[in-house]
C-alpha cells in the first residue's frame, strides 16, 4: 500500500532478487506486549509453530497476541525465494513473498484449528493476490504448514470453509498451502514488529467475507 506497487502473478524463482546472505536489521529482544522473545527460532517445549499470510502483517499479528494461548507472535516474509529481503522488495512483488505473522502457540490452550478458523475469518480467503485496497502478491492468502498434523487439519478446515463460502454464494478459496520447510521464515524489520502496538491509530487490514466458520 504504501509503495504503490501492485505485482500480482508470482514471478519465476530465477528472476527474483538476490537478497543477502544475513539480516540486516537489529531486532528487539522482547515482545512488547506479551514480554516474551520475540525471536523465537525454536518453540518452547510443549508449544507449536504456526504460519499465516492474511493481508498487511500489521493487523493480523494484532489478532493472534490477543488470543489466550499465544506465547509469541512475529511478522516476517514467507513463500518467496529472496533471502533476508526487505519491507520494499517484497512490496516490489519481486520477492514471491507473502506477508506472514508466525505465531508460537501452547496447544493445550488453544488448538491449531481455533488458529485457523481465526485465520479464515478475520480475512478475506477468496481474493487471490490482495485483500481489499491492498493489491500485490504480498496480500495473498497463505498457510504454511509445520507438522503433518497442521497439514491435515488446514486441508480439512479449508473445505470445510470452502463448502461453507460456497453455499453462501461466494467464491472459491485461493488460500496457498505449504510446507513451512519449503521456504525459510524472514523476521521483518523491528518497526513492523508489534506495530499497532507502537502506533495504536495505524493502518488496519480486515477485509473479510463476514461469514463466520460453520459450528
Amino acid at each position: 500500500m504504501l509503495f504503490g506497487r501492485k505485482q500480482t502473478a508470482l514471478i519465476e524463482p530465477e528472476q527474483t532478487l538476490p537478497g543477502r546472505s544475513e539480516r540486516p536489521w537489529h531486532l528487539s529482544e522482547k515482545h512488547l506486549v506479551l514480554g516474551t522473545p520475540l525471536v523465537t527460532d525454536t518453540a518452547p517445549a510443549g508449544h507449536e509453530v504456526a504460519i499465516f499470510g492474511l493481508g498487511c502483517f500489521w493487523g493480523a499479528e494484532e489478532i493472534y497476541w490477543q488470543l489466550p494461548g499465544v506465547w509469541s507472535t512475529s511478522v516476517g516474509y514467507a513463500g518467496g525465494t529472496t533471502p533476508n529481503p526487505s519491507y520494499e522488495e517484497v512490496c516490489s512483488g519481486r520477492t514471491n513473498h507473502t506477508e506472514a505473522v508466525r505465531v508460537v502457540f501452547d496447544p493445550s490452550v488453544v488448538s491449531y484449528a481455533d488458529l485457523v478458523k481465526r485465520f479464515f475469518e478475520v480475512h478475506d480467503p477468496t481474493q487471490g493476490m490482495r485483500q481489499g485496497n491492498d493489491v500485490g502478491t504480498q496480500y495473498r492468502s497463505a498457510i504454511y504448514w509445520t507438522t503433518p498434523e497442521q497439514e491435515q487439519v488446514a486441508r480439512e478446515l479449508t473445505e470445510v470453509y470452502g463448502a461453507e463460502l460456497a453455499r453462501r454464494g461466494l467464491g472459491a478459496i485461493t488460500t496457498e498451502i505449504r510446507p513451512a520447510s519449503e521456504t525459510p521464515y524472514y523476521y521483518a524489520e523491528d518497526m513492523h514488529q508489534q506495530y499497532l502496538h507502537k502506533n495504536p491509530y495505524g493502518y488496519r487490514c480486515h477485509a473479510n467475507t463476514g461469514v463466520p466458520f460453520p459450528a
